[in-house]
């Protein structure tokens, strides 16, 4: 009897049951919430300032600054204003010019690589190149325009040639001056090279979350690799692919100083990439920063508002792709 009530006293009281979260985990909350709205926050303060310098450049000038592909100021005696023009239209179109090239060149190979680091690599080869493109992600730009500069530029200028001697005929081919080096095509290729890290970690990543027993599946009945791939990894993948596409989009229409290292600087609207003169935005605030006075740094500050704002939409376009392709591949 003593022993049947000591068991029933050594029972141990039933836990209570609360939907409040511990301590712990209120913690962990509040540091991931103010990580995340930190970033709003420093984002929100970079437009505020943008906003505040170079608003009234905007108003001065209107819709001209977009479409005006002059970069003049005159001066006096006493360093004043006397007269300026500033349009970014020529700049406009070269950062999206470089951007596409880098896009359409770096993102196939971004993919190609993903796939091979996935279903095709083992061993020591895939932990060597996931350790290689990691570190590719963090090199410098300014590395990356040094490259560009002393060790690439001859090998692309040979390229342009050949693509214009042949695919001259059309116009973005064209070269009405035998000027190759430093011309969009070789800096898009130089931002083809820095986006690629970016773009195949993605996918890598999202690769490797294919579900597996869709994988056995299709390997059940009787497909390849190669059409495994196909049928499952590419339509699962297929948000991720897109967002990380745009990732490096982004990327190079920022890019700064590996642009300004291999790209010939002309203040002239320039489409075709393979004649050496273009520019970017990014290439304009770095090349007239130094020698600016306060007026005209004022209009580079408008221009990286509008670099600013290019950037976010290119960024919830990417997400509208995410969202609406990503389903489908579900």
């Amino acid at each position: 009897m003593a022993l049947l009530e000591d068991r029933v006293n050594s029972v141990p009281a039933p836990r209570e049951l609360t939907t409040k979260p511990r301590r712990s985990d209120q913690i962990f909350r509040f540091v991931v919430t103010l990580g995340g709205m930190s970033s709003l926050v420093i984002l929100g303060l970079i437009a505020l300032f943008l906003s505040i310098k170079g608003i009234h450049i905007l108003n001065e000038k209107g819709f001209s600054f977009i479409t005006e592909s002059r970069w003049e100021v005159v001066t006096d005696e006493n360093q004043e204003v006397i007269q300026s023009t500033f349009g970014i239209g020529a700049m406009l179109v070269g950062t999206m010019l470089t951007a596409v090239i880098a896009l359409f060149v770096g993102v196939p190979i971004s993919i190609l690589g993903a796939l091979y680091l996935s279903f095709y690599a083992s061993g020591r080869v895939k932990t060597f190149l996931v350790s290689l493109i990691d570190l590719m992600a963090a090199f410098p730009s300014l590395l990356f325009g040094f490259w560009g500069f002393f060790v690439f530029m001859d090998s692309a200028e040979y390229w342009a040639k050949l693509i214009n001697k042949y695919l001259g005929f059309i116009p973005i081919f064209q070269v009405p001056t035998p000027i190759f080096e430093r011309s969009p095509f070789i800096a898009g290729l130089v931002l083809a090279i820095m986006i690629i890290p970016i773009v195949t970690s993605i996918s890598r990543e999202i690769f490797a979350q294919t579900p597996l027993d869709r994988i056995q599946a299709a390997f059940a009945l009787g497909a390849t690799r190669l059409t495994m791939i196909r049928a499952v990894v590419i339509p699962y993948g297929r948000g991720g692919i897109v967002g990380g596409a745009m990732l490096g989009l982004g990327r190079a229409m920022g890019e700064t100083v590996a642009v300004y290292t291999v790209l010939n600087v002309v203040y002239a609207v320039n489409w075709q990439m393979l004649f050496g003169a273009g520019g970017n935005i990014a290439s304009l605030i770095l090349l007239k920063f130094g020698e600016a006075g306060a007026y005209e740094v004022d209009a580079l500050m408008a221009a990286g508002l509008i670099l600013f704002l290019l950037t976010l939409v290119v960024n919830f376009a990417a997400d509208f792709l995410v969202n609406r392709f990503g389903k489908r591949g579900r």
